[in-house]
């Protein structure tokens, strides 16, 4: 057995350079730590399946020491405070609320003060309005189209919880760049062939260009084609096309009417008859693309539905098409080799899980890194974890198709079958019809959705717990009620402190050139 003292990781695009630049400065590469060689082919475009990220991102780019500034002007990047979901509990025009609202802010609870949701179950916040507007301040902030900070707060802090929307291109090159700082060695290369040793691992990687590579530890971020994981090593694919329907996609940039146009601080998932189109703003155009189900309709009417969203705009844009694997390996790391990103899984853009998942391996990589070339246990405890975590992420998701009362299509209409959803979804549900979810539902640490983003979901999309005799205890009324009134009242102050949108991101990136010519 022999300690590790090279990473090969095959691919770049986000999942290659954010594991990259992630791992160089966890293992101390530049100051002659574990070497790490990225190998990535010129003729390889950046799949990029929407431009959404969720609030871990602020810590990752930090870690990895990337200014929030650099990255807002690098990416022409915006932020995002949750997702607006419009249609998803009822087709357009049918009486009841057109939309609900993620945010990524908890709810309100001060110290010593009543828990909100089993209150605003009963009533207390008032008659009609919805739970995530009753519990944060974020969702006036959105609708508003202000930011989730003031230009004077710190890097990647702010009153409001946020994440970013960015173009996924330039965030791979920004990454890039960054990652070779770090000492990242960069081969441009074809990968031809890959070999195995005697027991079954990776002995070597062949590439057109750059001849033969060797490592102790390889890496695929080689995309859907999975060039290790999957062709050379034979790890299953585990597809979940029965539970998550949607299997393609298709996207176009969009321009803003005018430069000073509003961008909104929100990603927007408008349903659709056949699955659903997300909406993101970006600096200089909007990223909006459609989600379907090839099951459900042809290629030809999901472009006519997104065309028919987008408007005259769409006029001479070109979608780009992808077909879109869902589903996941159960083993991720199999002898000398882990996957990361579209390589060990994929579960739909809903909800910004892919460049999560992404985060998530590098840092169990990082954080358990096999120096001395043990690499068993640290692939059991791996794939145990990484299994598990894309396990609760298809509930997650699952949880906004299955609860819609839409019957207009045979896509909705099959989602709302409960014979699609996942024992464990079903008998979450079950539960909750009772008692509001808590924290004993939820396993924190393979958990990517905090417990109050299923809240927010599940009461978003209109879901029915009845608390009958559990609600004898709930005897804090008075608190609950002043404390609704509190939120709606900061609410109003926030829109006057935070700034809009598209000011704030003007501001930041005024700021940032600043600090450059006075350095």
């Amino acid at each position: 057995m022999q300690a590790i003292q090279d990473v090969l990781i095959v691919g770049g695009g986000t999942a290659g350079w954010l594991t990259a630049a992630f791992l160089a400065r966890q293992l101390g590469t530049a100051r002659g730590g574990v070497r790490i060689t990225l190998v990535e082919s010129s003729d390889i475009g950046i799949i990029g399946v929407g431009e959404g990220t969720f609030p871990s991102i602020r810590g990752t780019l930090s870690a990895i020491g990337i200014p929030e500034g650099r990255f807002l002007e690098a990416c022409s990047a915006t932020f995002k405070q949750g997702v607006r979901f419009d249609h998803w509990v009822r087709p357009p025009g049918s009486p009841g609320a057109e939309h609900y609202f993620h945010p990524f802010s908890q709810p309100s609870q001060r110290a010593g003060a009543p828990e909100l949701l089993p209150y605003w179950l009963l009533g207390e916040a008032g008659s009609g309005r919805a739970f995530a507007e009753a519990v944060t301040l974020q969702k006036a902030v959105v609708d508003a189209r202000h930011g989730p900070k003031r230009a004077g707060d710190g890097d990647y802090l702010g009153p409001l919880n946020y994440a970013y929307h960015f173009d996924a291109g330039r965030f791979a090159a920004l990454l890039a760049d960054h990652g070779q700082a770090l000492g990242v060695k960069r081969v441009i290369a074809t990968v031809d062939r890959v070999d195995l040793d005697e027991q079954g691992a990776i002995a070597a990687v062949h590439t057109r260009e750059a001849g033969t590579l060797s490592a102790g530890l390889y890496i695929d971020c080689s995309g859907f084609r999975a060039r290790l994981i999957g062709e050379a090593l034979g790890a299953p694919f585990r597809s979940m096309r029965d539970v998550l329907f949607v299997d393609r996609a298709m996207a176009m940039q969009v321009p803003y009417a005018r430069p000073d146009a509003p961008i909104a601080s929100c990603t927007i998932a408008s349903a659709q008859q056949h699955g659903w189109i997300w909406d993101i703003g970006l600096q200089e155009r909007r990223g909006v693309g459609h989600v379907y189900s090839s099951r459900h309709c042809d290629d030809e009417e999901a472009e006519r539905t997104l065309r028919r969203y987008i408007g005259p705009a769409s006029d001479g844009l070109t979608p780009r098409r992808l077909t879109l694997d869902i589903g996941y390996r159960e083993t991720q790391w199999v002898k000398n080799c882990v996957a990361v990103g579209l390589a060990g899984g994929f579960l739909e853009p809903l909800e910004s899980s892919g460049i999560g998942l992404i985060e998530t391996a590098a840092y169990l990589i990082g954080q358990l890194f096999p120096f001395n070339g043990e690499m068993a246990p640290v692939a059991r405890h791996f794939n145990a974890f990484m299994s598990a975590r894309y396990a609760r992420v298809v509930d997650f998701i699952k949880l906004h198709y299955g609860l819609t009362q839409r019957t207009d299509s045979a896509f909705w209409r099959d989602n709302a079958d409960p014979a699609s959803f996942t024992p464990t979804l079903r008998d979450q549900l079950a539960m909750w019809r009772s008692r509001p979810p808590q924290r004993l539902d939820f396993i924190t640490d393979v958990e990517m959705y905090l417990p109050a983003s299923w809240q927010y979901v599940l009461y978003g999309m209109e879901f029915k717990t009845a608390l009958g005799a559990g609600a004898a205890a709930l005897t804090r009324g008075e608190e609950a009620r002043r404390e609704f009134a509190t939120i709606a009242q900061l609410g109003a102050h926030a829109l006057r402190d935070l700034p809009p949108h598209r000011a704030l991101i003007e501001q930041l990136l005024a700021r940032g050139g600043h600090d450059q010519r006075a350095a």
